[in-house]
């Protein structure tokens, strides 16, 4: 069979780190063994059932058996915008001012394309969710990394920027609730930022994944609270982690009309906009009734508390995550992040994610992700308790 030679595009993107951890799961699962999987950042809950009745209903409406409109039903766009003036008293304009995604990821990637032309600067959180690099490697453009301190609160110090970089900067990527450092950021932080951007003139895309994830009575912030911030910026927000509805791939972005207008200039291109039956459940999730969304921090607050608490009595000494449904632990000296990880699936058969997968300044962390019941997960601390590290 002929062998057809991939483009110079697709040979400029990043390796997928984590395959090869996927390997190593798959080979040990098929060899009979009980895994416990902490390393992936998939929901484990079902969508609740409101909202899936929605879905139901609206399958049988023949008029979502047409193409949708191209940008998505205004119905849904409303929704959004109700959702953004009850939950953090932002005003948005449903018809300019905000972009329906099929998942938060796509509108993370088409964001670069947009706004980056090939050589252009993009500056990185580090630690970061490694699909940005995605989209600014199809843009050919480069990166700028903004390292994520423990010191810090892992916020970015903007002092470590030098002038030569932020004035090349033409986009800076951001993610509070954090993947994979679980912090969150204060107005203060936001309101740096916005100040930051605007002397600058560089565009804030903030990844809001984890916005409706804070623990301890704390609501997280979201980046569209600080004045001025609509001006210079974008935030993405996808249902998948509020709602439980990851499968569903269903998201948007919103704020600057002019980036809103460019992700739907290219969506225009590449999609004919989600089933009207998805964009129908949506507007459900975002209007209906949101006890499930509280039931759900409660959920992941119980199991952050059982699992913590349990890797502090083993000796692992670690911090409790103010936000997502992450933690983010340090790996005890004499091991690299993905020495630990392959000492933890091999020996304990416990999954975790190596810090360095999500760049430099991981290195000397696990992820791993609150995604199992209590009880697994307080079985997976006492497997590693067992191995006499701490």
């Amino acid at each position: 069979m002929q062998e057809f030679e991939q483009s110079d595009l697709l040979k400029r993107l990043p390796e997928q780190f984590f395959a090869k951890l996927v390997s190593n799961v798959q080979t040990l699962a098929k060899e009979g063994h009980d895994i416990i999987n902490l390393g992936q950042g998939n929901p484990d809950l079902p969508t609740p059932p409101h909202i899936v009745d929605q879905l139901k209903q609206a399958a049988s409406n023949p008029d979502f058996h047409k193409y949708s409109p191209f940008q998505g039903h205004f119905f849904l766009k409303e929704a959004i915008s109700e959702f953004y003036k009850r939950e953090y008293e932002v005003d948005i304009d449903p018809k300019t001012e905000v972009a329906i995604l099929f998942g938060a990821k796509t509108g993370l990637v088409e964001l670069s394309q947009c706004l980056l032309n090939r050589g252009d600067l993009a500056l990185l959180p580090d630690p970061g969710y490694p699909d940005y690099m995605s989209g600014i490697a199809l843009a050919n453009a480069k990166t700028a990394l903004m390292p994520l301190l423990k010191e810090n609160a892992f916020l970015p110090d903007y002092a470590m920027l030098d002038e030569q970089t932020l004035e090349q900067a033409k986009v800076m990527f951001l993610n509070y609730p954090n993947n994979p450092t679980s912090a969150t950021a204060t107005k203060a932080f936001f309101d740096e930022t916005v100040e930051l951007a605007n002397r600058y003139n560089i565009c804030v895309a903030h990844d809001l994944a984890y916005g409706a994830i804070g623990f301890d009575g704390e609501k997280p912030q979201s980046f569209l609270q600080s004045e001025g911030a609509k001006e210079i910026g974008v935030e993405f927000y996808t249902l998948s982690k509020t709602y439980n509805m990851a499968g569903w791939r269903v998201a948007f972005a919103v704020g600057n009309r002019s980036v809103i207008e460019s992700i739907n200039l290219i969506q225009d291109h590449l999609y004919v906009s989600l089933f009207g039956g998805i964009q129908k459940a949506a507007a459900e999730a975002l209007l209906g009734d949101q006890k499930s969304v509280e039931e759900l921090v409660q959920i992941y607050q119980g199991r952050r508390d059982r699992f913590i608490d349990r890797l502090n009595e083993i000796g692992w000494k670690v911090e409790a995550p103010k936000g997502t449904f992450f933690a983010w632990l340090p790996v005890p000296k004499g091991y690299s992040s993905e020495e630990f990880a392959n000492l933890l699936l091999e020996k304990a058969h416990v999954v975790t994610a190596p810090g360095n997968g999500f760049g430099p300044h991981g290195e000397g962390y696990l992820r791993v992700g609150l995604l199992e019941s209590e009880e697994r997960l307080v079985e997976a601390a006492d497997r590693i308790a067992k191995l006499n590290l701490f």
